[in-house]
């Protein structure tokens, strides 16, 4: 049966809420020079594109751990060998989690809109006094009501998924900073350059009063996500830290479970029909940029199926004095949350490799 996709997405209304395959009229998408090329692509499953990786010994974080990519994402580090936190709001849902993959995991609870369980994960997670390898930022929120949602004065989308992982990574820098090579990943969204405001990162509307929408708010926190990695690679320059950005593709996943149950439908169908990825594709790209050997010194890039992607004629995606801007209002936003790094320690790095307790 031919289906029309974009015909099929109009008729829906879902595409309000799909942002890799609603119309993106006016861009273009070209290869970033500098950055390997994969054979890997959107059809690519994330077994796949770590076939041969030996993990062991590495510790990795991925947040949002409990279905869909972030639950696929901690599958198969853990079935590469790596030791896998997986965070959840939900205690007991991470733990369920991590007892459903093959492997070393360990379940710890996050709830991203509160800043003091953003330090308390980070604390939890430094104490196990190892360096961090992997750093995945995979949760997200996605209102789906209509009603514009604050944390702290902030618009929800915006707090949740950009602020709370601006927090949690300035935590743990110090672990990564250890490692022989630390990667964090950030899942932005297509919905960056296709459903974010025509401005960018609207400073004076953090608290979203004004033209508040679901889609537009949703768009907005994944700007943010993707400047946040284009910020973050550029200051960790000439460090053994990369940061990159992504897109995974429209998976159907629990992200959807504040959308009406219309909407939540034709995600659902628009996948089942072929027209999204597979929960093993959609980690693909996450799992590519979290271990490929390729990418060792590739940092504030954006890839979209497994390949690192210039966004011409759209969005922000690249801009980065506004990612400089955003930095700092993040910072503003956040101070007493956040610590400062000079670099690594190499007195815990030392006690790190020899197992002893830090002070």
């Amino acid at each position: 049966m031919n289906i029309d996709r974009r015909k099929f997405l109009i008729g829906s209304g879902a595409v309000l809420t799909m942002p890799s395959v609603a119309a993106c009229t006016g861009t273009k998408k070209i290869p970033t020079e500098g950055v390997p090329r994969s054979q890997f692509d959107g059809d690519s499953t994330a077994e796949e594109v770590t076939e041969d990786i030996d993990l062991s010994g590495r510790l990795a974080v991925v947040t949002g751990c409990t279905s869909g990519i972030g639950l696929e994402t901690m599958r198969v580090l853990a079935m590469r060998g790596a030791f896998v936190v997986g965070t959840s709001r939900s205690l007991e849902k991470a733990q369920a989690a991590c007892d459903s993959v093959a492997g070393v995991t360990s379940p710890l609870q996050l709830e991203l809109a509160d800043m003091d369980s953003v330090v308390a994960c980070a604390d939890a997670i430094r104490s196990i006094n190892q360096a961090l390898d992997i750093l995945v930022c995979n949760a997200g929120y996605m209102g789906g009501s209509g009603e514009r949602e604050t944390s702290n004065g902030i618009e929800k989308h915006f707090a949740v998924n950009h602020l709370g992982h601006f927090v949690f990574v300035n935590r743990l820098l110090g672990r990564l900073y250890m490692a022989s090579q630390g990667r964090i990943v950030v899942l932005s969204s297509r919905a960056a350059y296709s459903q974010a405001p025509e401005a960018g990162i609207e400073f004076d509307n953090l608290d979203g009063s004004r033209d508040y929408s679901d889609r537009r708010a949703y768009g907005h926190s994944k700007l943010a996500n993707a400047l946040f990695s284009l910020k973050l690679g550029e200051l960790l320059r000439g460090t053994r830290i990369t940061a990159n950005a992504l897109h995974p593709g429209v998976i159907n996943t629990e992200i959807d479970r504040h959308m009406n149950r219309f909407l939540q439908g034709a995600f659902a169908v628009m996948t089942a029909l072929g027209m999204g990825k597979t929960i093993e594709q959609g980690a693909a790209t996450t799992c590519y940029v979290a271990t490929s050997p390729k990418l060792g010194s590739t940092s504030g890039r954006y890839f979209e199926d497994c390949n690192a992607v210039t966004v011409v004629g759209r969005g922000h995606l690249h801009d980065a004095v506004m990612a400089g801007q955003l930095w700092q209002i993040s910072e503003e936003l956040t101070r007493p949350y956040l610590v400062t790094h000079t670099g690594p320690d190499w007195n815990n790095v030392e006690r790190a490799m020899r197992a002893e307790p830090r002070d």
